[in-house]
């Protein structure tokens, strides 16, 4: 699907090719004419997500000695650069969009992103994040492709005020999962964007929201009573392969659909190959993610690596108080005439150390849950050995394996239909090598793109 010539098509001249983009490894997962009508298909179904951060006027900076300059102050330039991003985002006509900063309280603009979507076949759903902050999301499912059967909105309301939508759609087309049978393949879609974390100690409001969305979704399909399917979670997750949140999902059975395409480990040798980002500090970072779970990845109980995750912040902020694992023993018992940590011990050393007592810090309910965890043998403390279990706790297991792989009971499996990462691409290219280039100026994010194909899988036969 290589499409280089199809810059000098009349059709595409609108697109603007200074933006170093020249060359598309692919494009959606059919092309079209003027009148929309499908010209050539291609030989297998496909299912193409894209997920970028437009970087709303109201936060884009014109001068750098003057922060108080926005874009939004311009008309001119907001209108043509985002026009610009939606020619783009048809060229590509990927089935699922999924935009963050989205300026939800400027009705011109607004307008111009669902009247030229709808246009081109698309049903769009928009998402304010909450108190007025004016940006937020738009998701845009391509009815070719989907129809959409629920959409539901997250608000977090939390101290950054994010929000997440999901949406459950269903394919158009059947998908083959073997000869005598094709299925209309149901998919769970979220888009979000985390909060930005200004220092350390928001990594656990970052992790609280993530924790959130997949509460919801398990939620939504128990209450649903629906039966296995893939999700895909696309947006910006103001964080790098280094951070928890990525560990997190990792636990949860979630791949990030670049790193698959192009062979990344979760290893630190591969934590910097690729961007995505260039920060208002000047900062480069990856940390726009479409991550891709099927239903036959196994994973561990949502409130267990929940846990092992908020300790894991734990253990970071008291390494950062520069506090070993004997040390971190003797700070979190705070009474040096008892062996072991009492519950308001821990509490007030969480509060120390400000991830209690916030407005974005752990609740009561998050504390006391933590403290179930921690407290193995259930006798009301910690002694040096339930402390050492958290502290030297690894995310070793990502529980890549397929939950049917040591499952040899075939009366009690399923046929079920999953994805493979085809191909993922981020634009501009140069981010691809960790470079930022300096004539790049869609956003301050790079768009993410991937391509999945169908799959057969077999499960182990779950109840609803």
């Amino acid at each position: 699907m290589v499409l280089a010539g199809f810059y000098n098509d009349p059709e595409f001249a609108n697109v603007d090719s200074s933006e170093n983009e020249s060359i598309l490894p692919f494009k959606g997962t059919i092309l079209r004419t003027k009148s929309g009508k499908i010209s050539s298909p291609v030989e297998e179904p496909c299912v193409s997500c894209t997920t970028f951060n437009i970087l709303a006027p109201i936060y884009k900076r014109l001068d750098q000695q003057n922060q108080s300059v926005r874009e939004s102050d311009f008309r001119a330039f907001w209108l043509a650069r985002n026009e610009r991003i939606v020619d783009w985002l048809l060229y590509e006509s990927s089935s699922i969009i999924c935009l963050q900063e989205f300026w939800v309280g400027n009705e011109e603009l607004v307008h111009m992103f669902e009247e030229r979507l709808s246009a081109a076949g698309y049903k769009t759903f928009k998402l304010a994040r909450t108190n007025n902050r004016g940006d937020g999301l738009l998701t845009a499912i391509h009815q070719d492709y989907f129809k959409v059967l629920n959409y539901r909105e997250l608000l977090f309301n939390d101290c950054g005020d994010r929000v997440a939508q999901l949406l459950h759609v269903k394919s158009v087309v059947p998908f083959s999962i073997n000869q005598n049978n094709c299925v209309e393949q149901e998919i769970l879609i979220v888009n979000t964007h985390l909060l930005f974390p200004h220092d350390s100690s928001l990594s656990i409001a970052r992790l609280h929201q993530v924790y959130q969305i997949l509460l919801y979704l398990e939620m939504y399909q128990q209450e649903n009573k629906l039966t296995q399917m893939p999700v895909i979670l696309c947006g910006d997750w103001n964080g790098s392969k280094r951070g928890h949140v990525y560990k997190f999902l990792r636990s949860q059975g979630f791949v990030s659909s670049y790193d698959i395409a192009h062979e990344c480990s979760d290893s630190e040798a591969d934590a910097d190959k690729w961007i995505s980002h260039r920060n208002h500090r000047g900062n480069i970072c990856g940390v726009d993610f479409i991550w891709l779970r099927n239903p036959n990845k196994s994973r561990k109980p949502l409130k267990i690596s929940w846990a092992e995750a908020a300790f894991g912040i734990i253990k970071f902020q008291l390494q950062k108080a520069s506090l070993a694992e004997n040390d971190a023993f003797a700070f979190l018992r705070a009474d040096n005439s008892v062996d072991h940590i009492t519950y308001s011990a821990f509490c007030d050393a969480l509060r120390q150390v400000n991830l209690t007592g916030l407005s974005y810090g752990l609740s009561f309910q998050d504390t006391k849950d933590l403290w179930v965890q921690a407290d193995f043998d259930g006798n009301g403390v910690l002694d040096y050995e339930e402390f050492k279990r958290i502290w030297n706790s690894t995310w070793s297991d990502h529980m890549d394996e397929d939950c049917s792989s040591d499952y040899s009971n075939e009366g009690n499996e399923e046929e079920t239909v999953g994805f493979t990462v085809k191909n993922a691409a981020l634009f501009p290219r140069e981010v691809e090598k960790g470079i930022w280039p300096e004539n790049y100026s869609l956003s301050d994010h790079a768009r993410l793109t991937a391509v999945f194909s169908p799959v057969r899988l077999r499960c182990p036969r779950r109840s609803p």
